[in-house]
């Protein structure tokens, strides 16, 4: 697939494949924000030969994304560092594997995962490619996650680790990647960045998909899946309300929906199940336990990444099903199939289930 580089500081092609000197050398995926900053400070401190690469994906005219003035930023850095920077397009390939994936996961009735997807396909597909034909020695980015011989681990600031997006990377990656920034917590991040008199230093951290921006998700699909009027149904199937189209909510979502003749005095009510075919929803309210009508123990996985190769069998793990949820009791049964010790209540098709062995990230798949 043809990809388009510009050399933003230096225009000779020929720089990208001159021979490695002794200096390992790393090509540093820089998004303009203060991780990924650090992290270049870090490598060059660690004695690395560093390049930096911004890279430049799909987004839409309707919505202000702050890519530019990221460009910007990532480009000062790598002047004062006095790295050389290059923009890589991965434009096509994003639209592709991550926006249209989403949209098509959402008319399924499905609940994706798009930061996953950026991770397998842009940042560690072409981007990964790219930068080892043009002779890195290891690709680098700021995840707050850890690699320890060719293993994945969290990372050290529990609140900030993304493990969890990164379940898809194989042994070829994590043998050729470095988290600068995995093994210290975010506020330290934020100490070194002043340290280093980074121009970037107080900036924000970017919140979601930046081909979203601060659209809602629900705004951002409706422009590519029209509306439905549909009912909400109650556990016995009556008609309790009304919504846009089953295909904008996901198991466990308790608004973006209208109930006739509510009360204040009513319990809040969660979407328990959905039929596309028939656009119609179910809620229910929870128990006096906290707990939801409709639960599953075990659940089928697609997609499946054991990125050591294997997993071990009918031993108790650990798993999660989405992004910072509290880590649940589970099993391996089969290659493809997984039982929680514990009733789950707001599990969805299309979300990223992924196991850990205490630090340990051992893979994961998407729910069927």
């Amino acid at each position: 697939m043809q990809r388009h580089i510009m050399n933003t500081l230096k225009t000779e092609q020929n720089t990208l494949s001159h021979k490695i000197t002794s200096k390992k050398r790393v090509f540093l995926g820089m998004s303009g924000g203060v991780d990924s900053s650090v992290s270049a400070c870090l490598l060059k401190e660690q004695g690395y030969d560093v390049t930096g690469v911004f890279i430049n994906v799909w987004q839409p005219s309707w919505i202000n994304c702050t890519s530019k003035e990221d460009r910007r930023d990532a480009m000062r850095v790598a002047s004062l560092l006095d790295i050389p920077f290059y923009t890589l397009d991965l434009e096509e390939e994003y639209k592709k594997e991550v926006v249209d994936y989403m949209i098509d996961e959402y008319k399924k009735g499905k609940t994706p995962n798009p930061d996953v997807m950026c991770n397998q396909y842009v940042k560690f597909g072409g981007f990964f490619d790219w930068a080892i034909k043009n002779g890195a020695d290891y690709v680098a980015t700021g995840h707050y996650a850890q690699i320890k011989d060719g293993k994945l681990y969290a990372g050290t600031d529990k609140n900030k680790d993304q493990s969890y997006f990164l379940y898809t990377l194989k042994k070829e990656h994590l043998n050729k990647t470095l988290f600068p920034v995995g093994n210290i917590e975010k506020t330290q991040v934020r100490e070194l960045a002043k340290k280093f008199n980074l121009p970037n230093a107080i900036k924000k951290d970017s919140q979601g998909l930046c081909f979203i921006g601060k659209v809602d998700i629900k705004d951002f699909l409706a422009r590519f899946i029209q509306e439905k009027k549909g009912d909400v149904l109650d556990e016995k199937g009556n008609i309790i309300g009304s919504h846009n189209g089953a295909f904008f909510f996901t198991i466990g979502e308790r608004h973006g929906f209208e109930i006739f003749k509510k009360t204040p005095n009513d319990a809040p009510y969660y979407v328990i199940s959905k039929d596309i075919d028939k656009n119609t929803i179910t809620v229910a309210n929870k128990n006096e336990k906290g707990e939801l009508p409709s639960s599953v123990k075990i659940i089928k996985l697609k997609n499946v990444n054991w990125n050591q190769g294997s997993v071990p069998m009918k031993v108790w793990l650990k798993a999660r099903s989405r992004y910072r949820e509290e880590l649940q009791d589970i099993k391996v049964i089969s290659e493809n199939e997984v039982e929680f010790k514990n009733e789950q209540y707001t599990i969805s098709s299309g979300q990223s289930l992924v196991i850990y062995d205490g630090e340990l990230c051992l893979g994961g798949g998407s729910i069927a």
